[in-house]
């Protein structure tokens, strides 16, 4: 199996991190400085979607997700993809808040979420009521000073399910996998060193690029996909430890991280309604982690008036493993592994009235597949979005990406690849608020193939916040089976769903 930096290590790093912080040592910033930075950077860019200082200074308060925005002008629809140009305008009030003592919070979500396969072709024992989940996450934050704060963040879950059912009728490897589960999510330390430079160090995500739900440029964090479609790529991706540096000139921000830690998506398991072979797959290979031959990332991004570019490289593990034989002591048997891969890629959106339209591109080279051992292949994904904002309390969006392997060899369509030369996906999203914004509803369909060819999901949600801190969100998912591929399988895989999320 791969190596992960195991959970206490990483935590003690993180405790270290903020046991070395000196609140004294907190550089004091004059009124006269703020204007010049906030003058400076009145665009920042969107395109690396990372959590901003002063968002966490701010009590740590997070906006709820998944709620559209009525029809804006040009700059208004930036600064819904600009999360960073907060953090200028909060700098200018920081220094208002030199003399605060360090402060303490202990914030959370309790969730309860249950599941119920209504399709007539699902079989035993993933027919009728398959989940019955209390997940609680806590968060513990600090700010030390006006210019740095952290926080550490566990998250957990039992499903009741397995033991009403009878766990005998289920694999270990779902067991394992679905049943329990207590992760470190984000945890990290995060600062000011210089009027330009910022740092984050610890468990965290970074998002790349302009589309929101498909991905191409964004490939530094992982995904839960062990239950697709039930909730947005929000909410999926999954935190890694990193060192990030973030430099701020003008209109431009440049970033840079070093990730130690190796970390790779959730798949659904063997056994498991969602899994699309007859047998478990192999085990998993050992990549390099650590400082020796940590992986790597670049980014340089600007907004400007109406519009805003991102650039991006990474050297990185590949998400898809390739089956090697390895025979180094008997028996000889096949180990998944990861390519060490260079991704190049660039992302931009323009924004003219109630139109905000993307693009983005990536060029992946160094990447291996099972039926053609030895051979590198190249791959260049291509994708664009429109988004309308102009109907009344409604947002319409539609992506789509094309994935070109370069000089492809017919051996990859076959079994365990399954790779076509050309792979094209895309995604529409409806969602309209009501009653005062307090009801969403949200179509969102994702197919693979330009005719679903390869499978597709469908869901229709709604949300209604009962309070500030209570909402209750429920909907109805149809899946549609793939000639190959992770949807092989996923038509009897139509369900009700139905969470509960209390905030505090």
């Amino acid at each position: 199996m791969r190596k992960q930096l195991p959970i206490p290590i990483a935590l003690l790093m993180v405790i270290a991190c903020f046991a070395s912080v000196d609140p004294a040592g907190a550089q004091d910033k004059t009124s006269e400085n703020m204007d010049e930075i906030i003058q400076g950077f009145e665009n920042e860019a969107p395109a690396d979607t990372t959590e901003t200082l002063d968002e966490l200074m701010q009590g740590f308060d997070e906006e709820p997700a998944g709620k559209p925005q009525p029809a804006m002008e040009e700059d208004e629809i930036l600064q819904g993809f600009d999360d960073q140009d907060e953090e200028t305008t909060a700098r200018a009030g920081s220094a208002s808040r030199a003399d605060q003592p360090s402060s303490w919070s202990l914030d959370g979500e309790f969730v309860f979420t249950t599941t119920y396969n209504f399709s007539p072709d699902a079989t035993p024992p993933w027919r009728g009521l398959t989940m019955l989940r209390p997940e609680l996450e806590l968060a513990l934050k600090n700010r030390f000073s006006e210019n740095w704060q952290g926080q550490i963040s566990v998250r957990g879950f039992y499903d009741f399910i397995y033991s009403l059912r009878g766990r005998e009728e289920y694999t270990p490897q779902v067991l394992d996998a679905y049943e329990t589960e207590l992760e470190l999510e984000d945890t990290f330390i995060q600062g000011r060193l210089t009027d330009r430079l910022d740092t984050k160090i610890g468990r965290q995500i970074v998002v790349w690029g302009t589309l929101d739900n498909l991905r191409v440029t964004d490939v530094l964090n992982p995904l839960d996909l062990r239950l697709p479609g039930l909730t947005d790529i929000d909410d999926l991706r999954l935190p890694v430890t990193m060192v990030k540096f973030d430099y701020y000139s003008g209109n431009w921000s440049l970033g840079a991280m070093a990730i130690p830690e190796v970390r790779f998506s959730k798949l659904p398991v063997f056994g498991s309604d969602f899994y699309p072979l007859p047998a478990p797959r192999p085990p998993e290979g050992e990549p390099e982690e650590g400082f020796q031959d940590m992986q790597a990332a670049v980014s340089l991004t600007g907004v400007f008036s109406g519009w805003d570019i991102g650039f991006y490289w990474a050297n990185i593990y590949d998400e898809q493993p390739y089956a090697e034989l390895v025979s180094s002591g008997p028996p000889a048997q096949f180990v998944r592994n990861h390519a060490r891969i260079n991704m190049l890629g660039t992302a931009a959106n323009l924004a003219r009235g109630n139109w905000l339209l993307k693009a983005e591109a990536a060029w992946f080279s160094g990447l291996q597949y099972t039926n053609t051992p030895g051979v590198e292949y190249d791959r260049l994904d291509l994708a664009g979005g429109v988004e309308y904002t102009g109907f009344s309390e409604a947002t319409v969006s539609l992506e789509a990406v094309n994935r070109h392997i370069f000089d492809y060899n017919d051996l990859l369509e076959l079994p365990p690849d399954e790779k076509g030369e050309n792979e094209f996906q895309w995604a529409l999203r409806i969602a309209k608020d009501f009653i005062n914004d307090t009801l969403t509803l949200t179509l969102l369909a994702s197919t693979l193939g330009i005719k679903a060819d390869d499978g597709a999901f469908t869901r229709f949600d709604g949300e209604y916040d009962l309070s500030d801190a209570l909402s209750i969100r429920g909907g109805v998912i149809f899946y549609q089976s793939g000639d190959k591929g992770r949807f092989k399988d996923a038509g009897a895989n139509d369900r009700l769903f139905l969470a509960v999320k209390y905030s505090f």
